[in-house]
């Protein structure tokens, strides 16, 4: 156990899966709020906000920020973590790219956030729907800068990447979730080195597009093994790392192990910061799309701020 972080449970009591304090939130309402929820509905679109039962929904929809979620809402494969429902999907949407361009103009996003099941069912694993998406925001809203979070296309990553690359997206997220001796139990049919291959892949095919990536705390991970898994990610040039608390969505899903304290998010964050990333977000609130426009922002800004310095370094 992390012993630094972990919330002590009195002798002789039950381990109680109670959220503290800290990680409590309002419930969703407010006109923004259920207007995003109409919009979403008219566009027979899914989001990961919903799906997921992420705690930000509330604070998110009233500012009408929303991460769309496309290929449908039934995921092929069974995350431990995950409250996505698992099964056969449907046939693809060929409407959805265009909904989701229309929506995204509606609510006048400057940044939009575009996420999907996996779709291990489709030769491309999604891919070329990623690629369409990307170009109907082109299209239609030529100033949203586009964010995009994938799944690891099992097997079918090297092509898949390499389209989407080329469609040029501004920032390009995979989440590793967790640390790799974890991931037999939260996350199964993902590969850890396949998904660092993965965001490895995007920049050498395009540095210019930013990578990101994410972990969950709280699933018994031990201290150096989320500082070997900030490594392995600036080995592999990412630029932006998320952490945030693990939070259990039903009783069938793993239990959270440990509540993290925000003051141990924080010392994360700064060795984080220390190893190199351009940008660190660490909280328990923390998800891959929260503030997602104000960070993308702030990443540019550290880009150009990191370049005046090598700049500068290499004139002297």
């Amino acid at each position: 156990m992390n012993e630094i972080t972990k919330i002590p449970t009195p002798a002789g009591k039950p381990v109680r899966q109670r959220k503290p304090d800290w990680i409590r939130v309002k419930a969703p309402m407010g006109k923004g709020f259920e207007e995003t929820r109409k919009l979403m509905r008219e566009h027979k679109l899914n989001t990961v906000c919903e799906e997921a039962a992420c705690p930000n929904i509330g604070e998110c929809w009233t500012k009408k920020h929303a991460t769309v979620m496309i290929l449908g809402d039934v995921c092929t494969r069974a995350c431990a973590f995950c409250n996505v429902k698992t099964g056969m999907p449907l046939k693809v949407d060929p409407l959805e790219p265009q909904h989701t361009a229309d929506a995204a103009a509606k609510l006048g996003l400057e940044h939009i956030v575009i996420t999907s099941v996996d779709r291990d069912d489709l030769p491309d694993g999604g891919a070329s729907q990623f690629v369409k998406v990307i170009e109907a925001l082109r299209r239609t809203t030529p100033n949203t800068t586009i964010e995009i979070l994938t799944p690891d296309f099992r097997n079918k990553a090297d092509a898949a990447v390499e389209a989407i690359v080329q469609a040029r997206p501004d920032v390009y997220n995979h989440n590793l979730e967790t640390v790799p001796r974890l991931y037999p139990n939260i996350r199964p049919g993902a590969r850890y080195y396949a998904s660092l291959r993965l965001l490895e892949q995007v920049k050498r095919l395009d540095p210019s597009i930013f990578t990101k990536s994410g972990i969950m705390l709280g699933l018994s991970e031990q201290r150096l093994e989320v500082h070997q898994v900030m490594d392995d990610m600036r080995s592999a040039d990412i630029d932006f790392l998320t952490m945030g608390q693990y939070l259990q969505p039903t009783p069938k899903h793993v239990k959270v192990d440990e509540f993290i304290k925000p003051q141990a998010f924080d010392a994360y964050a700064s060795i984080a910061r220390a190893k190199g990333f351009l940008l660190v977000a660490s909280s328990p609130l923390t998800r891959s799309s929260y503030h997602a426009g104000d960070d993308f922002a702030k990443m540019r800004q550290a880009r150009e701020e990191k370049l005046a310095r090598e700049g500068k370094n290499a004139s002297a």
